[in-house]
């Protein structure tokens, strides 16, 4: 998943390409630890999340990201950021701090679950993991009120997660969906479903991602399941299909985000895949697809949460709803090229006079157009009990 400041060049940085690709380590299965052994210094009560707000008389925020996930310039600079700090006078200091969901949590945890000041007001956090924050209870509720072009822009698709009902604790930054890529061209043929990939000309050509939490929506959605609510036995009914199709040597590897090189290489012909890797790798090799398969693809976000104990908390809450006017949602949206969470901003891409920007208007990989957004879904979390074994029998089937 690379991101990138520019509309023809996406840069494939190693370390910008964690967001969603984790194997499941340890820092991964001690949040279902932390819940799971039911130890109380873990979860964080509601009264103990908040710290006195110094927004008012202390005019700066801290913001955590990933690499390469803003709008930035030939001099370095970041435009919307800039633009926020003009229009508000309130300083933003910006770190790239953010290159692995487990790292991340491992280096927070401790702060977050002694109740002391994380060091950060603002923070971007992939959906599956958010949820892990939201239920321990290390993430506050923003406040509505600083939010009225959230209520108003926010991609209705978006707007009530399994995780976080009502987006209370979380506002998504940008979003994507799991889906299937492949060399037409190569392959000969159109697919058109995630069971395409088992056909016997593809044995030893496909790949799967080796996270637990990445791969799974995409193969129970393709055998009926309702990801949003899937049950012990829809998860393991997946896992017993990938175990045979490991068995017979129809599954060439699984992989992370170097899933590309596989597919740009030849080595593999289809693959599961995210959209924003997409429109990379078809503006490379037009023979290139993405597929939302006919059965369903996963839809997915990446979180503005604000971390409990943040000093700039109104600070914080001005920023994330700064991103969902129209006009700064479209200067994000393409440098980044994500799905944009604010549909309004297609409209003002599309008018811009520009013809790369017009362009992206009309790509359904940022902007998915209603047929699309038909077969798209949202993936519940794995719980903290249904983690260990699902992860058991995952790194067996994998070898991770």
């Amino acid at each position: 998943m690379s991101r990138s400041s520019t509309l023809t060049r996406r840069p494939s940085d190693p370390s910008a390409l964690r967001r969603r690709s984790v194997l499941g380590g340890v820092a991964l299965l001690g949040a279902g630890t932390l819940t799971g052994c039911g130890i109380p210094s873990a979860y964080v009560a509601e009264d103990r999340r908040s710290a006195p707000d110094r927004s008012e008389r202390d005019k700066r925020l801290n913001f955590s990201n990933w690499t390469q996930y803003i709008d930035t310039d030939d001099q370095g600079r970041r435009p919307t950021l800039d633009g926020f700090s003009e229009k508000t006078g309130i300083a933003v200091t910006y770190t790239e701090d953010i290159n692995d969901n487990d790292e991340f949590f491992g280096k927070i945890s401790p702060v977050l679950t002694q109740g002391a000041d994380p060091g950060r007001d603002l923070m971007v956090i992939s959906d599956w993991m958010a949820g892990r924050y939201v239920s321990l209870g290390w993430v506050q509720a923003m406040d509505r009120a600083n939010l009225p072009n959230v209520t108003a822009n926010l991609d209705p698709q978006l707007s009530n997660p399994v995780f976080d009902p009502g987006r209370r604790r979380s506002v998504p930054w940008q979003s994507g969906i799991t889906g299937i890529a492949y060399n037409r061209k190569a392959l000969g043929r159109e697919l058109g479903s995630t069971a395409d990939l088992w056909a016997p000309d593809l044995k030893g050509r496909i790949t799967l991602f080796a996270g637990l939490d990445e791969a799974l929506g995409l193969l129970m959605l393709s055998q009926g399941a309702d990801i949003s609510r899937f049950s012990d036995d829809d998860a393991h009914r997946a896992m017993d299909l990938v175990q045979k199709m490991v068995d017979t040597g129809h599954v060439r590897r699984f992989t992370g985000n170097d899933y590309t090189s596989d597919l740009a290489s030849g080595a593999a012909l289809a693959c599961q895949a995210y959209s924003g890797d997409a429109v990379q790798l078809t503006a490379e090799n037009p023979d290139i697809a993405f597929l939302v398969p006919e059965e369903g693809g996963e839809l997915w976000a990446e979180s503005l949460m604000i971390p409990n104990r943040a000093v700039h908390k109104r600070n914080a809450e001005l920023l994330v709803d700064y991103y969902y006017q129209p006009e700064v949602a479209a200067e994000l949206a393409a440098a980044v090229q994500y799905i944009c969470p604010v549909p309004a901003a297609r409209e003002v891409l599309a008018n811009s006079g520009d013809k790369d920007k017009a362009e992206l208007a009309e790509n359904p990989l940022v902007f998915p157009t209603e047929e699309m957004r038909a077969r798209l879904h949202g993936m519940r979390d794995v719980t903290s009990a249904e983690r260990p074994e699902l992860h058991k029998v995952w790194g067996r089937i994998t070898g991770v």
